[in-house]
Protein backbone atom coordinates (compact mmCIF):
# COMPACT_ATOMS: atom_id res chain seq x y z
CA UNK A 1 0.00 0.00 0.00
CA UNK A 2 2.92 2.37 0.70
CA UNK A 3 4.07 2.02 -2.91
CA UNK A 4 0.70 3.10 -4.24
CA UNK A 5 0.69 6.06 -1.84
CA UNK A 6 4.19 7.05 -3.01
CA UNK A 7 3.15 6.73 -6.64
CA UNK A 8 0.02 8.85 -6.23
CA UNK A 9 1.76 11.51 -4.11
CA UNK A 10 4.58 12.06 -6.59
CA UNK A 11 2.27 11.76 -9.59
CA UNK A 12 0.25 14.66 -8.12
CA UNK A 13 3.41 16.69 -7.64
CA UNK A 14 4.59 15.84 -11.16
CA UNK A 15 1.33 17.05 -12.69
CA UNK A 16 1.55 20.46 -11.04
CA UNK A 17 5.33 21.02 -10.93
CA UNK A 18 5.44 23.93 -13.37
CA UNK A 19 8.54 26.08 -13.18
CA UNK A 20 11.21 23.50 -12.49
CA UNK A 21 12.53 21.72 -9.46
CA UNK A 22 12.66 24.58 -6.99
CA UNK A 23 9.08 25.52 -7.76
CA UNK A 24 8.05 21.90 -7.09
CA UNK A 25 9.53 21.90 -3.59
CA UNK A 26 6.47 23.42 -1.85
CA UNK A 27 4.31 20.78 -3.54
CA UNK A 28 6.66 18.01 -2.42
CA UNK A 29 6.74 19.44 1.10
CA UNK A 30 2.94 19.47 1.22
CA UNK A 31 2.80 15.81 0.16
CA UNK A 32 5.61 14.34 2.26
CA UNK A 33 5.40 16.49 5.40
CA UNK A 34 1.82 17.75 5.70
CA UNK A 35 -0.34 15.12 3.96
CA UNK A 36 1.67 12.11 5.10
CA UNK A 37 3.96 11.56 8.08
CA UNK A 38 6.84 10.42 5.88
CA UNK A 39 9.17 13.30 6.79
CA UNK A 40 9.41 15.96 9.47
CA UNK A 41 10.08 19.59 8.53
CA UNK A 42 13.71 19.16 9.64
CA UNK A 43 14.12 16.00 7.55
CA UNK A 44 12.64 17.80 4.56
CA UNK A 45 15.18 20.63 4.91
CA UNK A 46 17.99 18.06 5.10
CA UNK A 47 16.55 16.24 2.08
CA UNK A 48 16.50 19.46 0.05
CA UNK A 49 20.07 20.23 1.12
CA UNK A 50 21.24 16.77 0.00
CA UNK A 51 19.21 17.06 -3.20
CA UNK A 52 20.90 20.36 -3.99
CA UNK A 53 24.36 18.92 -3.40
CA UNK A 54 23.91 15.80 -5.53
CA UNK A 55 23.94 15.85 -9.34
CA UNK A 56 20.60 16.03 -11.07
CA UNK A 57 17.39 18.03 -10.77
CA UNK A 58 16.53 18.90 -7.18
CA UNK A 59 12.90 17.77 -7.37
CA UNK A 60 13.81 14.42 -8.92
CA UNK A 61 16.47 13.90 -6.26
CA UNK A 62 13.93 14.81 -3.57
CA UNK A 63 11.46 12.27 -4.95
CA UNK A 64 14.18 9.62 -5.07
CA UNK A 65 15.40 10.28 -1.52
CA UNK A 66 11.86 10.34 -0.12
CA UNK A 67 10.94 7.16 -1.94
CA UNK A 68 14.06 5.45 -0.62
CA UNK A 69 13.39 6.53 2.96
CA UNK A 70 9.78 5.36 2.79
CA UNK A 71 10.07 2.24 0.63
CA UNK A 72 13.70 1.36 -0.05
CA UNK A 73 15.01 0.94 -3.59
CA UNK A 74 11.59 0.06 -5.00
CA UNK A 75 10.11 3.12 -3.29
CA UNK A 76 12.85 5.31 -4.80
CA UNK A 77 12.11 3.93 -8.27
CA UNK A 78 8.35 4.37 -7.89
CA UNK A 79 8.52 7.92 -6.51
CA UNK A 80 11.00 9.05 -9.16
CA UNK A 81 9.04 7.41 -11.99
CA UNK A 82 5.73 8.86 -10.80
CA UNK A 83 7.24 12.34 -10.55
CA UNK A 84 8.72 12.16 -14.06
CA UNK A 85 5.75 10.49 -15.78
CA UNK A 86 3.60 13.63 -16.29
CA UNK A 87 6.57 15.54 -17.74
CA UNK A 88 7.40 12.73 -20.14
CA UNK A 89 3.80 12.56 -21.35
CA UNK A 90 3.54 16.35 -21.66
CA UNK A 91 6.82 16.64 -23.58
CA UNK A 92 5.74 13.84 -25.94
CA UNK A 93 2.45 15.66 -26.57
CA UNK A 94 4.17 19.01 -27.00
CA UNK A 95 6.59 17.57 -29.52
CA UNK A 96 3.68 16.08 -31.43
CA UNK A 97 1.60 19.27 -31.54
CA UNK A 98 4.15 22.06 -31.01
CA UNK A 99 4.17 23.15 -34.63
CA UNK A 100 0.42 23.83 -34.45
CA UNK A 101 0.63 26.02 -31.33
CA UNK A 102 4.10 27.57 -31.51
CA UNK A 103 2.75 30.98 -32.52
CA UNK A 104 -0.43 30.83 -30.48
CA UNK A 105 -1.10 34.00 -28.49
CA UNK A 106 -3.16 31.86 -26.07
CA UNK A 107 -0.11 29.71 -25.27
CA UNK A 108 2.12 32.77 -24.94
CA UNK A 109 -0.32 34.42 -22.53
CA UNK A 110 -0.74 31.20 -20.57
CA UNK A 111 3.02 30.87 -20.08
CA UNK A 112 3.33 34.56 -19.12
CA UNK A 113 0.59 33.98 -16.54
CA UNK A 114 2.52 31.06 -15.06
CA UNK A 115 5.63 33.14 -14.36
CA UNK A 116 4.27 35.04 -11.33
CA UNK A 117 2.83 31.82 -9.90
CA UNK A 118 6.19 30.09 -10.24
CA UNK A 119 7.87 33.07 -8.58
CA UNK A 120 5.34 32.83 -5.72
CA UNK A 121 6.25 29.16 -5.25
CA UNK A 122 9.96 30.02 -5.16
CA UNK A 123 9.33 32.74 -2.58
CA UNK A 124 7.31 30.22 -0.58
CA UNK A 125 10.29 27.85 -0.54
CA UNK A 126 12.64 30.64 0.52
CA UNK A 127 10.30 31.74 3.30
CA UNK A 128 9.89 28.16 4.54
CA UNK A 129 13.66 27.71 4.60
CA UNK A 130 14.13 30.97 6.47
CA UNK A 131 11.58 29.95 9.10
CA UNK A 132 12.92 26.45 9.68
CA UNK A 133 16.52 26.55 8.49
CA UNK A 134 17.83 29.70 10.13
CA UNK A 135 17.41 28.81 13.77
CA UNK A 136 20.48 30.41 15.40
CA UNK A 137 23.01 33.19 14.94
CA UNK A 138 25.55 30.94 13.22
CA UNK A 139 23.08 29.87 10.52
CA UNK A 140 22.06 33.52 10.04
CA UNK A 141 25.74 34.46 9.56
CA UNK A 142 26.12 31.62 7.02
CA UNK A 143 23.01 32.81 5.19
CA UNK A 144 24.12 36.43 4.98
CA UNK A 145 27.75 35.51 4.23
CA UNK A 146 26.79 33.00 1.55
CA UNK A 147 24.39 35.45 -0.09
CA UNK A 148 27.03 38.20 0.01
CA UNK A 149 29.69 35.98 -1.57
CA UNK A 150 27.27 34.66 -4.17
CA UNK A 151 25.92 38.05 -5.26
CA UNK A 152 29.16 39.98 -4.89
CA UNK A 153 31.56 37.46 -6.41
CA UNK A 154 29.44 35.90 -9.14
CA UNK A 155 32.36 33.98 -10.63
CA UNK A 156 32.51 31.65 -7.62
CA UNK A 157 30.81 28.34 -8.21
CA UNK A 158 27.78 27.99 -5.86
CA UNK A 159 28.89 24.44 -5.05
CA UNK A 160 32.02 25.88 -3.44
CA UNK A 161 29.85 28.13 -1.27
CA UNK A 162 27.78 25.10 -0.22
CA UNK A 163 30.89 23.03 0.55
CA UNK A 164 32.42 25.86 2.57
CA UNK A 165 29.20 26.29 4.54
CA UNK A 166 29.10 22.53 5.18
CA UNK A 167 32.72 22.55 6.37
CA UNK A 168 32.02 25.52 8.66
CA UNK A 169 28.98 23.63 9.95
CA UNK A 170 31.20 20.67 10.85
CA UNK A 171 33.55 22.95 12.75
CA UNK A 172 30.78 24.87 14.53
CA UNK A 173 28.38 22.07 15.44
CA UNK A 174 30.79 19.32 16.49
Amino acid sequence: MIYLALFLAFLRVGFFAFGGGLAALPLIEKEVVERTPWLTHREFLELVTLSELTPGPIAVNSATFTGFKVGGMLGAFIATSAFCLPSLVLVALLLRFLSHFADSPWLTHFLRGLRPAVLALLISVAFSFLQRGVDNLFSLVLLVGGAFVFFRLRKINPVLILLLAGFLGILFYR
